[in-house]
């Protein structure tokens, strides 16, 4: 009997680390994928990116609209709220045997919630994690303790998830979700991307990306300013920017971030999805990546790219040794961005050493015997 494997999607970066999940799910005559797209996917401001998804070959079986105008945090609370509703329904209609969902955002938790209410088994992507700088860190624990299946990028992770009460014989190490995208990435030339762009990309080149901090004691206008600020220093520098994220204060980052291009056009470009693979070509190709998304903590130094992490959002996850943090000042941001431009790039030696998580995923998918219903495992403490 066919299995239905529904797996959701709510933002540009999550879909592309999903993309090859989908692939060996849609190609399995064991499996059937069904597909819920939701979150910054359905919203104009952030490129309606749906339509990618159709053009990769996907069918959307359920869209949920759940992004509200505002990104305060009441709105993304109100977000999540109308997201449950959404997910009640989509998930009524489907009857899938197992949700896939990945990561830690509050579309995620939205999704977790409706499964459990329905008895619906939930395998979870890049559980046991850290990230104290967002309120994500607490919507991964939370989504990891609704899960019967859990798909680890380290053994640090495993035993973290473990840590929570999970049985031991349904987490698994399957390596980091982007190693299949980076695995296929089809790397271009420098000219082929300024082509694509309509700019010239002159060294240094930087790939920034800045996501609010939402634990941060600071509010995310004055970390943008900082983050500007630094890079302002840098007058030769090439820099794209890419959006910040749905989460509260994003819009206000991408504000400021357009304002700061327009003083250079000729130095510097906002764009708001560069799209799945063009994303992760521009991060093999960049100088050096700034900012705090996962992205450069986890795939750029795959890709041998130097990477200068601004802030906290990220701190608790595995640092590569080509990731040097930086405090949301200035001065430190603009010395450590020269320290790793003088470092420069290494080879992507690690990308071909990876193997591919979605092959094993679906293995585990199609052999899972998973009940919703599950014990708390208690592991042995030391006095």
């Amino acid at each position: 009997m066919t299995r239905k494997i529904a797996v959701v999607t709510g933002t540009r970066a999550e879909y592309g680390l999903l993309y090859w999940l989908m692939k060996e799910v849609q190609a399995d005559p064991e499996l059937q994928l069904q597909l819920i797209v939701t979150g910054a996917h359905l919203s104009h401001e952030f490129g309606l990116t749906w339509k990618e998804i159709e053009a990769d070959g996907f069918a959307i079986d359920e869209k949920v609209e759940l992004l509200l105008s505002g990104d305060s945090t009441v709105a993304v609370t109100k977000s999540l709220g109308l997201g449950v509703i959404g997910f009640a329904d989509a998930l009524e209609r489907l009857k899938p045997d197992i949700l896939v969902i990945l990561g830690d955002r509050y579309e995620m938790l939205g999704v977790a919630a409706a499964a459990s209410l329905a008895g619906i088994p939930i395998a979870h992507i890049s559980g046991g994690e850290i990230t104290l700088g967002a309120y994500d860190d607490a919507f991964r624990h939370a989504i990891t303790k609704m899960s019967s299946l859990h798909f680890a990028a380290h053994e640090e992770y495993r035993r973290r998830i473990i840590q929570m009460g999970e049985h031991p014989d349904s987490v698994f190490v399957v390596g980091p979700a982007c190693a299949d995208a980076l695995l296929h990435l089809p790397i271009p030339s420098k000219e082929k991307l300024e082509s694509d762009l309509g700019m010239i990309l002159d060294s240094p080149f930087l790939l920034v990306t800045y996501h609010p901090e939402t634990r941060a004691p600071i509010p995310s206008e004055a970390q943008i300013y900082e983050l500007l600020a630094a890079l302002d220093l840098l007058s030769s520098a090439t820099l794209l920017f890419t959006g910040a994220n749905a989460d509260t204060d994003g819009r206000i980052i991408n504000e400021r971030i357009i304002d700061f291009c327009a003083a250079r056009p000729d130095r510097r470009l906002f764009v708001q999805s560069l799209g799945r693979i063009r994303y992760w070509q521009t991060l093999s190709l960049a100088d050096a990546v700034v900012g705090n998304s996962s992205s450069g903590v986890v795939e750029a130094p795959l890709l041998g790219t130097p990477v200068i992490n601004v802030g906290k959002r990220q701190e608790g996850r595995i640092r590569n040794h080509l990731v040097v943090d930086s405090p949301c000042e200035r001065n430190a941001i603009n010395t450590v961005i020269k320290q790793m431009l003088a470092y420069g790039k290494e080879k992507g030696r690690q990308r071909d050493e990876m193997s591919s998580p979605a092959k094993l995923m679906v293995e585990y998918l199609k052999k899972a015997q998973i009940e919703t219903s599950k014990p708390f495992f208690d592991i042995s403490w030391r006095d």
